[in-house]
């Protein structure tokens, strides 16, 4: 699920919780809102957690390593 994927759940569970006044017998649509934003929330925040550590790149292999305790540099 992407980005647009978790907007789209939240989007659709804030219409469900706050702009509808259906009863349906045996379903409370408030919660199914409620459930839908959670999701969508925990969703995004999990696509981002990736997004960010994905786009974290490791130093190249000729680069220089600095030992931060005396700040000498060793190939």
């Amino acid at each position: 699920m992407g980005i647009g994927g978790c907007i789209g759940l939240l989007a659709v569970g804030a219409i469900l919780t706050f702009a509808v006044d259906w009863h349906i017998a045996g379903i409370n649509v408030d919660l199914v809102g409620i459930i839908m934003m959670v999701v969508g929330v925990i969703g995004l925040a999990t696509y981002v957690s990736i997004l960010k550590r994905r786009r974290t790149q490791p130093p190249s292999p000729g680069a220089p390593v600095v030992d931060v305790e005396d700040n000498r540099y060793y190939r």
